[in-house]
């Protein structure tokens, strides 16, 4: 990469210990020395032997071979010697003798004494100069450029064969050409990346001397490289413009006639056999299952016709590519075939559609009538069914539950009917793509078969409707069965509650007539209280007998209710007649005994009759002897009324009221007693 003085290459020799094969050194200087110019090789060599690592012998059989090989071009060779080593040798040898023999004047010179000869920047740094250089890149770059040059130059043959080939004879003579040379052996896209590459990195090559000087490259203009890479460049991007052009004209002609073949394919089967599959399939089914397997039919159908419309598609693409590239004599061929294309695929998928459309209409109806169906079915089973609720609420519940099932039957007749009416629009339309075929027959049928489904759904659900007001009317008449039946049990509780109360809390009989009167009357007005909830009681149960016959039902009034409320009237009217008795014989005993008290014993005419007294007593033993016995039941059973310190509590008041009395008596015999004495 150096220059000498005289602004001759330099061409570097290492030698190295090993042996060194003169052959392949020989070679090597003629590859190297046919890379420069001819104007470059007048300016002479300068040639450096780096002898520091080898033997003498070696050193100068390098030196005479360069005689051989490039005598005229070498104008000064520099070995450079180890110090102080051949001082000896080269007396027997001298290399300035022999300059005339040799062609060239050859020095012997140390290594660091080499810049006397040459400049410091354009030696290497092994010679103590500043010249930057890499062996094996240069190699590298070298083998990219022999390999694009062998390349780009075969490639130029070939493409330049191919296009000569295509601009000469006939049509025919050019198209067998053509498919003769039609592919390179190699790659014209990659061989023109490659050169770009090389050049675009022979021009980033730049390496300044150490003074400032003009920058160079040892591949630049005066190796040939750019030169050589630019122009075979500029060739390879004519030739293969033409290249490209002959391939597009090709391949435009090649493409055209595989569109129009292609066109007739697509046409032909959609207007034969994709047209005879929908000739055939006029069918809407009688049920879900039928109407899917037509449904799956048609999928096959439309299955193949994708294939074609995939075809379109691709075509209709390739016709809009060419149509842009703006032949003008394929413009009006390609517009025909693209229109021909098209009304023939459109008019097939809008038949495909309508199909489609059809059929999921019948499918979609065909399963609001199964389900509308089903919804009869489980209505009906449900009236069919007999009522037999434990309770009003469940009948309430039952008879919601009945309401709801008759409007979602509702919804589910009038869905069927639009549904219906839907699929019948489109099956009067369906006439307008039979390809002139009289389909009447086909419509008639499928009109008939949608009618005559809406008709039956129509008469089942007013079966229904007549059955559900039957059944509303029973269900209501059981939900007042069930009421009466629960107001009379709790007449019952009712009635045992005030039965409760004359036993617990009717307890007190007054501390005197005038309290024992009150509680008399309170007493009835609480007897009639509890007839009223009697008599309510029995009309219930009246009620619910009444009941039970219309809706010839087995009521369990007759065998619990009324029992246990002729039980509890019984008891409270045996309870309520001991609290009377024992009310009335209280009023005798504090009548008496007031009126005895109340009186002034100045009068004893008054209490001439004794017996008075004793009436009193046997009275109000009687009371006390009644608080002490229990009431007793028709069933046996007994009940006290109150506690056995309430009743204590009044038997006291009756005791002190009696001791009362008989004080009083006792008072009233004493001035009998004295009167006899005087």
């Amino acid at each position: 990469g150096g220059k000498d003085r005289r602004s001759g290459l330099i061409l570097t020799i290492p030698l190295c210990l090993e042996q060194t094969s003169m052959d392949e050194l020989s070679v090597t200087l003629d590859y190297l020395l046919s890379i420069p110019s001819e104007k470059c090789k007048a300016r002479g060599f300068t040639v450096i032997v780096d002898g520091r690592k080898s033997q003498w012998n070696v050193v100068k059989t390098v030196v005479l071979m360069l005689q051989n090989v490039v005598p005229a071009e070498v104008s000064l060779v520099c070995v450079v010697k180890p110090d102080e080593f051949w001082d000896k040798k080269v007396t027997h040898f001298c290399f300035w003798k022999e300059k005339d023999r040799l062609g060239f004047e050859v020095i012997l010179v140390s290594a660091n004494k080499l810049t006397r000869y040459i400049e410091p920047c354009q030696l290497t740094e092994d010679f103590g100069g500043t010249l930057t250089y890499d062996h094996m890149d240069w190699l590298n770059k070298r083998l990219v450029f022999e390999k694009f040059t062998k390349e780009s130059t075969s490639l130029l043959d070939e493409l330049a064969l191919i296009n000569n080939g295509s601009d000469k004879g006939t049509q025919q003579e050019k198209e067998r050409s053509i498919d003769l040379n039609f592919l390179p052996s190699v790659d014209p896209e990659t061989v023109l990346q490659t050169g770009h590459e090389l050049l675009s990195e022979l021009q980033q090559r730049r390496f300044n001397g150490s003074d400032g000087g003009v920058s160079w490259s040892p591949m630049d203009d005066e190796l040939l490289a750019q030169p050589q890479v630019m122009k075979l460049l500029d060739s390879l991007r004519e030739q293969y413009t033409r290249y490209q052009e002959v391939c597009r004209q090709r391949s435009k002609r090649t493409q055209l006639e595989e569109i129009q073949q292609k066109v007739m394919q697509v046409v032909n089967w959609l207007e034969g056999p994709g047209s005879e599959q929908l000739r055939t399939q006029w069918g809407i089914g009688d049920s879900i299952r039928a109407s899917q397997a037509l449904q799956q039919k048609h999928e096959e159908i439309e299955s193949q016709h994708s294939e074609w419309f995939a075809v379109y598609v691709e075509l209709n693409q390739q016709i809009a590519a060419l149509l842009n590239a703006g032949d003008e004599e394929d413009l009006v061929e390609l517009k025909a075939l693209q229109q021909q294309l098209s009304d023939v695929c459109y008019r097939q998928a809008s038949q495909l559609e309508f199909r489609q459309n059809l059929l999921q209409a019948a499918l979609e109806f065909h399963s609001v009538a199964q389900d509308l169906s089903q919804q009869l079915d489980g209505l009906l089973g449900m009236l069919c069914v007999d009522v037999a609720p434990a309770d009003g609420a469940s009948i309430q519940q039952t008879l919601k539950l009945l309401e709801e099932k008759l409007k979602s039957v509702d919804l589910g007749l009038q869905g069927l009917r639009e549904k219906g009416q839907s699929l019948l629009d489109q099956i009067s339309n369906q006439a307008s793509w039979a390809y002139g075929k009289d389909v009447t027959i086909e419509n008639k049928e499928n009109v008939d078969h949608i009618q005559g489904v809406m008709e039956d759904m129509q008469l089942r659900k007013q079966r229904c409707e007549d059955m559900v007001d039957v059944r509303r009317l029973k269900m209501l008449q059981m939900v007042q069965l069930f009421k009466c039946e629960e107001d009379a049990a709790q007449a019952v509780e009712w009635l045992s509650e005030l039965l409760d109360a004359l036993l617990k809390t009717h307890i007190r009989l007054g501390d005197d007539a005038q309290e024992t009167k009150v509680l008399l009357e309170k007493h009835r007005k609480f007897v009639d209280v509890a007839q009223s909830t009697y008599d309510y009681g029995r009309q219930l149960l009246q009620a619910t007998v009444v009941l039970c016959q219309s809706l010839r039902c087995t009521s369990r009034s007759s065998g619990d209710t009324l029992p246990r409320l002729n039980r509890v009237w019984k008891q409270f009217t045996i309870t309520s007649e001991e609290r009377v008795h024992r009310l009335e014989t209280a009023v005798a005993f504090h009548s008496s005994a007031e009126k005895i008290l109340q009186e002034c014993p100045e009068q004893p005419e008054a209490f001439n009759e004794m017996e008075q007294f004793d009436e009193i007593e046997a009275v109000g033993k009687s009371l006390l002897d009644r608080l002490t016995v229990p009431v007793v039941y028709p069933d046996g059973s007994e009940q006290y009324f109150g506690s056995p310190s309430d009743m204590a509590s009044a038997a006291e008041h009756i005791r002190e009221k009696m001791k009362l009395v008989s004080l009083k008596k006792q008072q009233l015999r004493q001035p009998e007693a004295a009167t006899p004495e005087s």
